[in-house]
């Protein structure tokens, strides 16, 4: 197997489903004993949601292009970033690095398209959600349109992801919330609700959705668990 290096921390909280879901698909796969062959720079992520506050994306993007290349001479060769957000600066850690970030927008694009998927429903972060760096990738590369909630219901996603789910609180009124607005989603037309948020997954997991849920991270995973086990 190659060597895959994976930027973490952003929450720890997904970046512990990611371990365990890319370790599990390898044993699938391989079975016996064998495990995904993993380097990991996990940072702290109150460090970098300050800088996502204050809107200063050239030192996040520098922050992690820095850590890009430490897993580069570490031996990785290729990056996975565990999470939708900081893909904001994906062009950043490209730049940096001579190995491949495996980008989580053509994870989620590639699955829609596969479903036949045309509009889809975007929870996230409010980064994620109102700036055109997600949007924009799904529309130009995938021609799926995206729908998103109204402003405050917005406002109210972000605030919990932050402030609850990246914290390991996952409330059942947040998760009756976050199932409201997918249910309003579906009567503007969306087909598909993608979980642009890795922890979002956390707090739905096992629920009944107004929508079929495509949840970022494992299609993420699998798209990780390709490149490993390529020949």
């Amino acid at each position: 197997m190659h060597r895959l290096g994976m930027l973490g921390g952003m929450s720890w909280e997904s970046t512990a489903s990611y371990y365990r879901l890319l370790n599990q698909g390898v044993r699938e796969r391989l079975g016996g004993l064998h495990s995904a062959p993993l380097l990991l720079h996990s940072v702290d992520f109150a460090a970098v949601a300050e800088l996502q506050r204050r809107g200063d994306w050239p030192a996040a993007g520098a922050l992690l292009a820095t850590a890009a290349q430490g897993l580069q001479r570490a031996g990785a060769g290729a990056l996975l970033l565990a999470s939708n957000t900081m893909h904001k600066v994906a062009a950043s850690i490209e730049a940096a690095v001579d190995i491949p970030l495996l980008h989580i927008g053509d994870a989620v694009g590639q699955a829609l398209q596969r479903q036949g998927v045309q509009r889809a429903a975007l929870l996230g972060t409010r980064f994620t959600m109102q700036e055109d760096f997600y949007r924009q990738r799904l529309a130009e590369r995938f021609g799926i349109e995206v729908l998103l909630p109204e402003a405050a219901a917005m406002t109210e996603i972000d605030r919990v992801i932050f402030a609850e789910l990246c914290q390991g609180v996952f409330q059942a009124s947040a998760r009756d919330f976050y199932l409201a607005c997918l249910a309003e989603l579906r009567e503007q037309g969306a087909e598909v609700a993608i979980l642009g948020c890795t922890e979002i997954g956390l707090l739905l997991e096992g629920v009944r959705a107004p929508l079929p849920l495509l949840d970022s991270s494992e299609v993420h995973v699998a798209m990780g668990l390709e490149w490993l086990l390529a020949s």
